[in-house]
């Protein structure tokens, strides 16, 4: 379990990015967190595997307080894929890049091998092993970052902004190995502006909504994506299938529709069909 608990912080130019956030991620949840540029979303994940501190309050993992143990300590347990992927390669290739982080860690050379591979062969990688990893496309980066996380599976995976740079079909894919991971158990938070991305998952994971360094919603991405009011204030585009329930509800369609299964049911019954 993460808990943060009243956080503040400030950067060392006086820029408040938090400003008294509290949340608590439970094991296996599925979480979008969302909201603007600077509305405080990196800021937060940053706290959560201990790249930051909080100025203020304090950020638990499984109970143990973030300032009294090191970034590779949490690390270990909370794994980060950054926005800009160039900020965490160190390699100059994609196979030593995985297993850079696998040896920090301990494994020995004969798990690091297998992890290597079998990191390489989930994200389609192993063509590009012998690349420099600096040499790839911003897609193609993105999935080095995830496989050099993703090869020592640690409990909770932290994606920031993970579809920049993604085509379609890359998203799709993407999103259905999300899904894939948080099926077996695994906590996944994933930072985002991309609200179709998120209002087209099934299940629907839990949507935390930033603006300002605040919390400003917290629920289910069926009830909060469709509140076009907390969308807007956040400062997100409202996914189509929102605006299309908010057009219908001018026309009669009552305001608590707020999923597709209940706005054909009653679109049915005004049209007198059962069943």
């Amino acid at each position: 379990m993460i808990e943060v608990e009243d956080v503040h912080y400030t950067y060392p130019n006086g820029i408040q990015a938090l400003r008294g956030v509290s949340i608590r991620i439970r094991d296996g949840e599925f979480v979008a967190i969302m909201g603007e540029n600077g509305a405080g979303k990196t800021t937060l994940v940053m706290h959560m595997n201990g790249l930051l501190k909080p100025t203020k309050g304090r950020v638990l993992v499984d109970g143990v307080d973030t300032r009294d143990v090191s970034v590779a300590q949490l690390s270990r347990k909370v794994g980060l894929v950054f926005q800009n992927p160039d900020n965490q390669f160190f390699c100059s290739t994609v196979e030593e890049e995985i297993a850079f982080a696998l040896r920090n860690f301990g494994f020995s050379e004969e798990l690091v091998k297998r992890r290597v591979a079998w990191a390489l062969n989930l994200l389609n990688l192993t063509r590009y092993r012998e690349r420099s990893p600096f040499t790839l496309s911003g897609g193609e980066k993105k999935r080095v970052a995830l496989a050099s996380v993703l090869a020592w599976n640690p409990e909770v995976l932290i994606l920031d902004e993970p579809t920049i740079g993604q085509d379609f079909r890359q998203k799709e894919k993407l999103r259905q190995f999300i899904l894939q991971l948080n099926s077996q158990g695994r906590t996944v938070i994933i930072v985002t502006h991309d609200v179709e991305f998120v209002a087209d998952c099934d299940p629907a994971p839990r949507v935390v909504l930033m603006a300002g360094g605040r919390i400003i919603a917290d629920g289910d991405a069926r009830d909060v994506l469709t509140n076009l009011e907390l969308v807007e204030k956040a400062s997100l585009i409202p996914p189509q299938v929102s605006q299309v329930f908010h057009h219908l509800s001018d026309l009669g369609l009552p305001r608590n529709v707020v999923n597709i299964y209940d706005a054909q049911r009653v679109i049915l019954e005004r049209l007198g069909v059962r069943g």
